[in-house]
């Protein structure tokens, strides 16, 4: 319980997070990791609502897309619903975030050849938009 705790006082953790961390640290009853986190739960201190939401607003601030966070989301154990809730609630308009982040490292003027195109399209790929916004971000 204490050491969950002093992971929560540092950043928010997912629920499938902590259990990682307290079982990679040496705790060896599962029962009691889960019996914590539950506790944690019910005090409010630890909330899978709350690390979702943190955790879009600080990669969106980062300017990753929502394809990226979708998966980081759930490689962290955060539940399906959960990250649709969130996503939609931040009300992101994802074209516009796309042409930022496209004009931050590119520059305004569009792409003139193939080779700086598809060096563009890879690298909003890469930071996890979606093929449609891409095709318009770059027009």
């Amino acid at each position: 319980m204490q050491r969950a705790s002093a992971l929560l006082a540092r950043r928010e953790h997912s629920r499938h997070e902590l259990r990682q961390k307290l079982a990679r640290n040496g705790a060896d009853d599962m029962g009691e990791i889960d019996a914590a986190l539950e506790k944690l739960a019910a005090g409010g201190l630890q909330s899978d609502a709350r690390f979702a939401e943190h955790f879009v607003r600080a990669k969106v601030n980062k300017g990753q897309g929502p394809l990226k966070i979708r998966h980081a989301l759930q490689g962290r154990g955060v539940g399906p619903d959960l990250i649709t809730e969130y996503l939609d609630a931040a009300r992101i308009d994802w074209l516009a975030e796309a042409r930022r982040v496209r004009t931050g490292k590119f520059g305004a003027p569009p792409p003139l050849d193939h080779a700086s195109k598809a060096r563009q399209v890879r690298f909003l790929q890469g930071r996890g938009f979606a093929g449609d916004v891409i095709k318009e971000a770059l027009n």
